[in-house]
């Protein structure tokens, strides 16, 4: 602890931990706490069984239809990843042209703008040029560039079409889905890029509390644990680690639900993500469903995990899922968790506090990644650039170790 670090960073949750981990491949000299005695904060992925239904307050343990309760991997806050021919999958003409033009769009050859404008037409005006109808426009919009509102609708149509690209793109690189999942769940993602960050020297302690963030003229100067203090010029935690400089955004919903069959009307699939959009509702917000299975080594022989979320609205959150509920039925147990979403009140430039948001109600790590980016841009005041920190580890490991 009595060192001078470049960085510290307060807690294991997925965004802190893969920050940590570009940080350290940077050059930084990284240390890394957590009060925890385990990985992943928020983001962290529960084993056994029974240690679910302890967080939960069930009365009862797991029935002996569970299965073994170390085959369970539950995670807290599910969430796919982006891999990187849509063709195959639609059969109405009119937005096989939409995709074909998404598909050869590029925002450098006016070429293929087919007379769209990317900074001025809107997305609306996009979808009016080839005739989509508003169930399309939904699917479109929340399914595939994953909007969480029709905000999208009226501003510039370029961030919209690349958003689309990335999926067409994720998808034809694996050929079933655009999305990847780690086996055992995602608790096993912040741990990767712990390792990471040790490899290039980063230092962890967990289990380790803090007991004050150390300040001077209105800048951080460290962390102090157990009557010691570790020096940093730079802040990175999670908003549990300064509610002072966090305010509550809303309220999230996450049910997490057993079942002893897939999701009907999915082909009987193994894993699968349903959005339903906000307009299908009545809502201001999408309803998001995940779920995985024994395929995936999270759960027993023969069962599913399908965790269903949302934005809280009203005063009655159980009420506003049930619509996703229903998708689901019969349940064999549900554990039901409300969770407050806080954002930090300021950008940390002046404190060189920089605290990440929690995690929102969406199934996909699109938010997450765009609040790490922003962290970055922030702290180093340039944009993350992916190619170059591949390079770096390149020039450490040659590219077939990595």
């Amino acid at each position: 602890m009595d060192e001078e670090y470049d960085v510290i960073v307060l807690g294991t949750g997925l965004t802190e931990c893969i920050l940590s981990g570009i940080m350290s491949v940077n050059g930084k000299k990284v240390l890394h706490m957590d009060r925890n005695p385990y990985y992943g904060g928020e983001s962290s992925s529960i084993t056994p069984l029974e240690e679910l239904y302890k967080r939960f307050n069930l009365p009862d343990s797991p029935p002996e239809s569970m299965g073994r309760g170390r085959d369970w991997n539950v995670d807290l806050i599910p969430k796919f990843l982006m891999a990187n021919d849509l063709m195959g999958m639609f059969e109405k003409r009119r937005f096989r042209k939409f995709l074909v033009f998404v598909a050869n769009f590029d925002e450098n050859d006016p070429k293929t703008f087919e007379g769209v404008d990317p900074k001025n037409t809107t997305m609306r005006d996009v979808y009016k040029k080839f005739d989509l109808g508003q169930d399309v426009i939904d699917f479109t919009g929340h399914a595939l560039a994953l909007y969480r509102t029709d905000d999208y609708l009226d501003v510039p149509c370029l961030e919209t079409i690349n958003r689309i690209k990335l999926y067409s793109e994720s998808l034809a690189r694996y050929g079933k889905s655009p999305y990847l999942y780690p086996l055992y769940g995602l608790g096993e993602l912040p741990q990767g890029f712990a390792r990471l960050s040790a490899i290039y020297g980063g230092t962890y302690m967990l289990n380790k509390p803090v007991d004050e963030i150390v300040m001077e003229d209105g800048h951080v100067v460290g962390v102090k644990s157990e009557g010691e203090v570790a020096r940093c010029k730079q802040l990175i935690c999670d908003p549990s680690y300064i509610q002072d400089r966090v305010r509550k955004a809303g309220q999230v919903i996450r049910v997490i639900c057993i079942l002893s069959h897939p999701i009907k009307n999915t082909n009987d699939a193994n894993s699968c993500q349903i959005i339903i959009p906000q307009n299908q509702v009545n809502r201001k917000s999408d309803i998001y469903v995940c779920m995985i299975s024994y395929a995936h080594n999270v759960a027993a022989q023969g069962k599913y995990i399908a965790i269903v979320s949302t934005t809280v609205e009203t005063s009655e959150p159980e009420a506003e899922i049930e619509p996703a509920l229903e998708l689901l039925e019969p349940i064999d147990q549900k554990f039901v968790a409300i969770s407050d979403l806080y954002e930090p009140t300021d950008d940390g430039t002046e404190s060189q506090i920089f605290a990440s948001r929690a995690y929102d109600a969406t199934t996909h790590f699109e938010t997450t990644c765009n609040d790490i980016k922003d962290i970055y841009k922030r702290m180093t005041g340039s944009d993350f650039d992916f190619e170059n920190m591949k390079r770096k580890q390149n020039d450490v490991f040659g590219e077939d170790e990595q």
